[in-house]
This record gives C-alpha cells, structure tokens and sequence, in this order.
C-alpha cells in the first residue's frame, strides 16, 4: 500500500481538496481502453525525454475524450491498484502518442515500482516548467469530468437561436472548456447539450482590451472564416475559425486587438496547456476536427465567458420570454407611428455610427411626418446575452420595413443594455 500513498502524494495533490474523493465509485467502462485487453509495456524511453524533446509522433484518434481515462487511472492510483493503472495509461499513450501528460504520468508510475515519490513529475529531469503547465492541465480537466453543469440547465447566454443557426458554442475560460449545444427546433429552440471539450486560451487570462495583451475576449462573436490546413501554418493544427473580434460592442467599450480564433494544436502536441495562447481559442486537432462539422461561417455563435452562467430551463424560459416581448413591442411602437412611444425604446446613450441619440430622434421625427403607414417584420430573431458584469443583450434579425413611400429589406443587429430595470437599445446598425 506504501507506494500507491507516495504516488498519490504527487498526483492526487494536484486537484482541489475532494476532486479525487471516490472517483473509484464512478462506472469503469470506457470506450477507449478495455483494460482485460492491454498488455503491459516496458518501453525505457522517459517521460521527461519525451517532454523536452517535443518530437512529433504519429497520431491516431478516438471519439472519447481522455478526462474519463484519467479518472479511472487516478481511481486505480488511489486503490492503490498500479499496474492496472499503468495498463490504462499506456493504452492511452497507444490512442494519443503524443499525449505528454499521459507520458509524465506513465514515467511517474513506472518509477514507483523502484522508489516511492511524492511529487508530481517525480523524474529528476522532468522540466519544471512543463510539469507545472501538465499539473494545470491534468486539474481542469479532472475537474470538468467531476463537475458537469446539471443536465436540466442550459448557459444563459443562449436566449434564442434563429432557426437556420444549427449548434451554439459556449466558452468557459476558468474552467478551459468549450461547450456545443445544438439547437432544437423541435422544441422549440431549447439549447440541447451536445458534447464539451478541454480547450487553450490566452497566456494572461480573459477580458482583452488591446493588441498583444495575451488575452482572450470575452463577448458574443460569430465565425467568420473557415481556412484550411494546407493555408496555415503548423501552429493552428487541422484548421482555423476567425472570430469577428472586434465586435461592435469592443469597439464602443475601446477595445482593440485583431485575430482571434478557434483553432487547433500543432502536429506534435496533442494537447497545449490551459493557458498557452496569444488570446486564441485552442482545441486539439481531435477535438477541433468533431466541432468543425457543425461550425457555419457567418452564422455559428461563440460566446466567451470568464465563467458561465447557468439557468434552469424555467428560468431561461422565463428570461427568452421576457426579451422577446420587449423586442416585439419596439417594433409595435415603431409600426404605430408614435414617435416619443417609440424612441422610448433608446438609451439616451445611443449611438450608431456618428449619429447620437439627439440626432436619431430628429431624423425619426422628420422621417415619420412622411408615413401613412408603416409595417415592420421580423424574421430569423436570435438574442444573445453578452457575458460580464453589464447586462447587455445582442440582438440580430432579417428586418422587412414597408412604408407607403419607402420598402427596405436588411439584417440588423442590436445592443440593449437594462438601465434603470429596463431593456433600452444602445447601439444599431446592418449586422
């Protein structure tokens, strides 16, 4: 039992206090490892030597993500079951060779069949630096794998889809996570959980305000490119996805910075670790290749949180409900032809372009005196809510104006911010 005390000394520390509590409890089945079927390895090359190297590896993949094998082979360590541990590690490393936390952990095992350890990265050559980016890497993903959002919530952020947007992607950078969630039109536009995925972002956190800060954005964006492999170079892996960062939410708040992505890991790593980026998005080339199939350039939502916020499907209902009343009695008021009635619907602190809210309210006066009539339609709605402490709401829509004199057709996007307990329009403008 001795060595199996040492060795979780190590590994066991690196998660927070009872992350590790009876993981030996949870299902062992696996799609990815049968453990009656690996056999054990005594392959000599070192984990350290394979971290410093970097050397690229040929790669297969799996449909399973490596959290629930880490678990298990955590569960095995704590039962102080080593060998089966082992077994399940090297059966990893057959999946992901070049997998370097799967390989520090091996290194570590093997080594504590000669000595007890009591660190993480046991090995004497083992480059703190990158032990210290694995230990990181190992706690978030364990941490994702224990601690699941409940299955009857839904990120609050995704208050309505438009029926051609067919999957949502919700990133939570504290937890370095990517959710997928499809839109279910079938009941009515609910958010569907698909699958998540352990991601990068930037080296210096959240929250990005100028070129070269390091930072990841926080915000509601879209995909707006899709460039292939052979364009890029090895860095960006299997794929890129620019992001519309900037959006014009960033630029009225004065933030700047350009080339934020969704992209994938290089050829010879598999997995980066959880704050490795200029500011990117970074998935494994697995993981990216499985997400690309549902990404639709100009249409597919990425929404950025420092940390996600979760609602019930009560709740959430209750809040899309609410919004979509306030949307439509804008668009009533603008068709009554009541213009006091209607630029109520405005901050004072409006702006589109260079035209204030004094400004717009003159043109809609003088514009209105003109109508007769004035009928306005609504189609392919879908509304967002920005993540951060200002609750700030994106709306985005196909606009059908018709008037006795004028017919107009256009996408427009929206910001409404709640001042003073009411949803008033900040900025709009052709989306």
């Amino acid at each position: 039992m001795l060595k199996g005390r040492f060795i979780l000394a190590g590994l066991a520390a690196l998660v927070a206090a009872g992350a590790l509590a009876k993981l030996a409890d949870k299902p062992t089945t696996s799609r990815l490892v049968d453990l009656e079927s690996v056999a054990t390895s005594t392959s000599s090359r070192s984990a350290a030597e394979m971290l410093a190297s970097g050397s690229a590896f040929s790669t297969t993949v799996s449909d399973s993500a490596p959290e629930e094998v880490l678990a298990r082979i955590f569960a095995e360590i704590e039962a102080n079951r080593l060998s089966n541990a082992l077994q399940l590690t090297e059966a990893l490393l057959r999946q992901h060779p070049n997998y370097r936390l799967a390989n520090l952990i091996k290194g570590d095992l093997l080594l504590a069949h000669t000595q007890p350890i009591q660190t993480f990265g046991a090995l004497t050559d083992a480059p703190p630096e990158k032990v210290a980016d694995l230990r990181a890497e190992a706690l978030v993903r364990l941490k994702a794998y224990r601690e699941k959002p409940p299955a009857d919530f839904v990120p609050r952020y995704l208050l309505q889809m438009q029926p051609d947007q067919r999957y949502a992607i919700v990133v939570d950078t504290k937890r370095s996570r990517l959710y997928l969630y499809e839109n279910d039109t079938k009941h009515d536009g609910r958010p569907r959980f698909v699958a998540d995925y352990y991601i990068t972002h930037g080296k210096l956190g959240a929250e990005k305000l100028v070129e070269g800060d390091k930072k990841t954005p926080v915000g509601v964006y879209h995909v707006t490119a899709n460039l292939p492999k052979q364009k890029l170079a090895d860095l960006y892996g299997t794929g890129a996805y620019p992001l519309n960062y900037p959006n014009e939410w960033d630029k009225r708040q004065g933030r700047g910075g350009s080339g934020i992505w969704l992209h994938g890991t290089p050829s010879n790593t598999f997995a980066r670790p959880p704050r490795a980026s200029d500011g990117c998005v970074v998935l494994t080339n697995q993981d990216l290749d499985v997400v690309a199939k549902n990404l639709q350039v100009g249409l597919t939502p990425v929404i950025i949180s420092n940390s996600v916020e979760w609602l019930s499907l009560d709740d959430w209902a209750k809040e899309r409900n609410e919004l979509n009343k306030t949307i439509d009695a804008w668009r009533a008021d603008w068709e009554s032809r009541d213009t006091d009635r209607y630029l109520k619907h405005y901050s004072k602190r409006f702006k589109s372009g260079e035209q204030d809210f004094n400004e717009y309210a003159v043109q809609k006066k003088q514009v209105n005196a003109s109508k007769e009539w004035i009928k306005v339609k609504v189609d392919n709605l879908s509304v967002f809510r920005n993540p951060g402490k200002d609750e700030v709401i994106v709306v985005t829509f196909d606009q059908d104006y018709r008037s006795n004199n004028l017919n107009n057709q256009m996408k427009k996007r929206q910001y409404w911010q709640r001042e003073d307990g009411k949803w008033k329009i900040i900025y709009e403008g052709s989306a």
